[in-house]
Parts: C-alpha cells; sequence; structure tokens
C-alpha cells in the first residue's frame, strides 16, 4: 500500500472522530520541514501523525519533531495503520 493510501484511510477515519479537526500538512518550500503528515485536535489535545508505510522509515527530523510534540504535552508517532491511529487517540484521551 502506498503512503497517500493510508493517508486516505487515516483521514476518512478522522472525519468520524467526534470533536475532531485536523488537516494534511503538506510539504514543499512554503510548509515547515519535519511536521507531520496529518495534525489533528481532538478533545483539546494535540496530535501528530507521521505516515509510513510498512517498510518506510521517518527522517532524523521528523524524529526530532515528534520528540518535541511529544515534551510539549502532545502525542506523535509515526503510523502504518487506521489501528494504530485509533489506538494512540484512544490511548490519550483516556489518561
Amino acid at each position: 500500500m502506498l503512503e497517500k493510501d493510508i493517508v486516505a484511510k487515516i483521514r476518512n477515519y478522522l472525519k468520524t472522530v467526534p470533536n475532531c479537526f485536523f488537516w494534511k500538512e503538506h510539504g514543499g518550500q512554503y510548509g515547515t520541514a519535519g511536521i507531520p503528515d496529518i495534525i489533528a485536535c481532538i478533545d483539546g489535545h494535540f496530535f501528530g501523525f507521521e505516515v509510513k508505510t510498512d517498510k518506510g522509515k521517518p527522517t532524523a527530523l521528523q524524529t526530532v519533531t515528534i520528540r518535541k510534540i511529544l515534551a510539549a504535552g502532545g502525542t506523535a508517532a509515526v503510523v502504518r495503520s487506521v489501528d494504530e491511529v485509533r489506538a494512540l487517540i484512544e490511548g490519550a484521551l483516556q489518561r
């Protein structure tokens, strides 16, 4: 499965999550390097999802950005499926 297909599935899932605002971050010269692919705010909690295929690996900058989000109290991770996104959201919101 291609990364864009995983992103589409995650976006479709997030549309069903109550109190969820999200967007797909588009890279390029006007974006900020290292920002996760999907940014979401759910019930006031910040999420960053860096989407990768089964074989994909985050860049060093993406890893640093994930660590910064975690240090600031948000939830961020490399995800490869809707199930991983669902588990992260449920875990974060149960705290």
